[in-house]
C-alpha cells in the first residue's frame, strides 16, 4: 500500500525539534512526492541551521521509512540566504507582545473531515465561471437568513479575489489573542471571515495551492465561529484547490450552484455541478441571477442573458430551483456601498428573503 503525502506528513509532524514544534509546523518539508514505494523530500533550514539539522534529517529518514508500503528514502536538507521578499507575504494577526498568527502555508494533515464546533451546516456557494454574482448572492442570502432568525456566518473563501469586506462594509482586521485562534468580525447580523482583511487590499496573493488550502483550513478551524445554523462559504470560480480542499477536508451540508441564464455560463456551470457530484458533495440546488432586466423609465422587462435556462437545467438534472435574482442597478450600488441590498426593503431585497425562506422550509438553512 503506497502511503499518502497526508501520512507522510503526519509522520514527519511526531518528530520534534529542540526549539519547539515540528519540521511540518515551521513549514521546512518541500518537495515531497511519493513514487510507488519510493519518497523523496527537501528540508529546507537557514544557513545557520545546517550543521545541527544533519541528525533531523537521518532520524526523518527513519521515521518515514517506517511507514508501510515504503521502500527506500530520500530526504535532502538544503540551506538558502534570506530570500527576496515576496509579492505577498504570509499577513501576521496581533501586535505587541501578543503571539502573531502566520496566515498561509502548507495544511495541517487532517484524518478525516471536520467541522468547526458549534456550526450546525456547512454550504458552499459556488459558479462554474466568474462574473455571474456568486459573491453577491453570498452576501445578500447571508444578511436575508439572519434577517428571518438564522445564525449566520459567511466565510469569503474566494483567496485571490476577496470582496465580502467591500460588500459587506467592514475592514477592521481580525485579532488573534493567543496566535491560535481568530476573532471573526460581525455585520449586518452575520458573523465573517475574510483572506481579505488580513490583507493589503492593493496587493495581489501570490500563493501556490498548498498556501491557499493552509489558509482555507485555517480560517475553517481556527476562526470562533462560535454557535451558527449556517456557515455559508463563498467559493471561488471554477473547480480549482479551494474547493477540492473544502469538500474532502469539510464536513459539507451541500452547494448551491449560481448561474447567469445564458448557455456560456451554463456550460461552466455544469463542470461545477459534475466536480460536487465527483466529490460526493449535495447539490441543494439552484439559482438564476441576472434573471431579467426592468427599465427604470418604460417598466419594459427584458431578458438581457436569456431567461429560464438555469431553471430548465435544475429540471433535466432533477434538482430543485431555488429562484429568479433580476438584474438591478441598487444591488451593485448596495453592494459598492458596503450594506447588501437584502439588509432594506423593497422588490429586490423580497426576491432575496423568497430564496433564504425557501431554504429554510426545506430544512437546508
Amino acid at each position: 500500500m503506497t502511503p499518502t503525502h497526508e501520512q507522510i506528513l503526519a509522520a514527519l509532524s511526531s518528530l520534534g525539534l529542540p526549539d519547539g514544534g515540528n519540521l511540518v509546523s515551521h513549514d521546512m518539508i518541500r518537495a515531497l512526492s511519493v513514487d510507488g514505494g519510493a519518497v523523496r523530500f527537501v528540508i529546507e533550514v537557514s544557513p545557520e541551521q545546517a550543521p545541527k539539522f544533519s541528525g533531523v534529517r537521518d532520524a526523518a529518514q527513519a521515521i518515514v521509512s517506517r511507514l508501510e508500503g515504503v521502500e527506500s528514502v530520500s530526504a535532502v536538507l538544503t540551506a538558502h540566504g534570506p530570500a527576496a521578499k515576496p509579492a505577498a507575504p504570509p499577513p501576521n494577526l496581533g501586535t505587541g507582545a501578543k503571539p502573531a498568527l502566520k496566515i498561509g502555508g502548507h495544511p495541517t494533515p487532517q484524518a478525516e473531515a471536520t467541522k468547526p464546533s458549534g456550526v450546525d451546516r456547512i454550504v458552499a456557494i459556488a459558479s462554474g465561471k466568474g462574473g455571474v454574482g456568486k459573491s453577491t448572492l453570498s452576501s445578500n442570502l447571508a444578511v436575508a437568513l439572519a434577517k428571518q432568525g438564522r445564525k449566520v456566518g459567511l466565510l469569503d473563501a474566494d483567496i485571490y479575489g476577496p470582496s465580502q469586506p467591500r460588500m459587506m462594509g467592514v475592514s477592521d482586521r481580525p485579532k488573534s489573542p493567543d496566535g491560535k485562534t481568530i476573532i471573526p468580525l460581525t455585520a449586518h447580523g452575520v458573523t465573517m471571515m475574510s483572506i481579505g482583511l488580513m490583507m493589503d487590499p492593493d496587493k495581489a496573493v501570490v500563493w501556490r495551492g498548498p498556501m491557499l488550502m493552509g489558509a482555507l483550513q485555517q480560517m475553517m478551524g481556527q476562526v470562533e465561529w462560535g454557535e451558527l445554523d449556517i456557515l455559508l462559504v463563498d467559493l471561488p470560480p471554477g473547480t480549482g484547490d479551494v474547493q477540492l480542499t473544502l469538500c474532502t477536508k469539510t464536513q459539507m451540508t451541500g452547494a448551491i450552484v449560481v448561474s447567469t441564464p445564458q448557455d456560456v455560463a451554463l456550460l461552466d456551470a455544469r463542470k461545477a455541478l459534475d466536480m460536487f457530484k465527483t466529490l460526493h458533495t449535495p447539490v441543494l440546488g439552484l439559482v438564476e441571477n441576472m434573471s431579467h432586466y426592468i427599465c427604470p423609465t418604460c417598466g419594459t422587462e427584458a431578458h438581457i442573458f436569456g431567461h429560464g435556462g438555469v431553471a430548465a437545467e435544475a429540471e433535466k438534472l432533477g434538482l430543485p430551483f431555488l429562484g429568479e435574482i433580476p438584474l438591478e442597478l441598487d444591488i451593485r450600488l448596495a453592494a459598492d456601498s458596503g450594506t447588501p441590498i437584502a439588509a432594506g426593503q423593497g422588490a429586490v431585497s423580497e426576491a432575496y428573503s423568497v430564496l433564504a425562506k425557501r431554504l429554510i422550509d426545506g430544512g437546508m438553512a
